[in-house]
């Protein structure tokens, strides 16, 4: 080798030399002690020695960092407003009476002519005892002017009015109610729903109610909150006051 060479070759290892030292200084320098451990800790090891957040932790901290959509409200809101209690009765529930001793004796004796009458068949028997007159009996009428025999026949579900007889035979079974006591409207009523709301009735009583009335005749007045069936009045000096139907 000539000497023109190796000064080449000198100059260039120098240069090489160079460059290394000058990269080996720009670049930091670590220690043993500064190299990170990389080896995933065991499973019992203390949470200090966790670097790395396990799957419950990281559903934490996105649900932490993502806002949750709050559940739609419901269609029906349930209503916190306490109900309105219904309104008491202006008067309590007429007294219904079985004891027809507690009733005066013309009261008692009407009671049984009607009776009486109805158990003949014939339904013009009745109309000896509707006192004719200004104070005749009402009874429902197609006309002002028709007779009320003639009118109870109508209302019948047969020619003859015995169904009407029938019906005067059952509702006069049953108790009754003492309606505008102390007042010149005073009556004794058959039967004694028409004064005791049918919401009050016990189980005997509507049994008794069915002796008269369909079921489905009990549901129907249960809409209205009243019986309207037939009734029977008679005042306390012993006249048939009226034969009604309806509320």
């Amino acid at each position: 080798m000539t000497i023109s060479s190796r000064v080449r070759l000198f100059r260039l290892t120098s240069a090489l030399t160079l460059m290394l030292a000058s990269t080996a200084m720009a670049l930091p320098a670590f220690a043993l002690s500064d190299i990170k451990d990389i080896t995933p800790p065991a499973a019992d090891a203390p949470d200090a020695q966790r670097t790395a957040p396990l799957p419950s932790e990281e559903q934490e901290i996105i649900e932490d960092v993502v806002p949750v959509i709050p559940d739609p409200d419901p269609l029906i809101k349930p209503d916190d407003t306490p109900e309105a209690e219904a309104p008491e009765p202006d008067q309590p529930p007429a007294e219904v009476i079985y004891d027809l001793e507690k009733a005066p004796e013309p009261v008692r004796r009407m009671r049984q002519l009607i009776i009486d009458a109805a158990t003949t068949g014939d339904i013009s028997k009745l109309k000896a005892l509707m006192n004719p007159g200004p104070d005749q009996t009402a009874v429902p009428l197609q006309d002002p002017q028709q007779d009320p025999i003639d009118g109870l026949k109508a209302l019948s579900g047969d020619s003859d009015g015995l169904e009407i007889l029938a019906i005067l035979l059952d509702i006069l079974s049953t108790g009754f109610v003492q309606m505008d006591k102390g007042t010149p409207e005073e009556t004794y009523v058959w039967p004694y729903f028409a004064g005791k709301s049918l919401g009050l009735l016990t189980p005997q009583e509507k049994v008794e109610l069915l002796r008269i009335v369909t079921a489905g005749d009990v549901a129907e007045m249960q809409e209205y909150g009243n019986y309207n069936f037939f009734r029977i009045g008679i005042t306390p000096d012993g006249r048939w006051k009226f034969l009604s139907v309806g509320d």
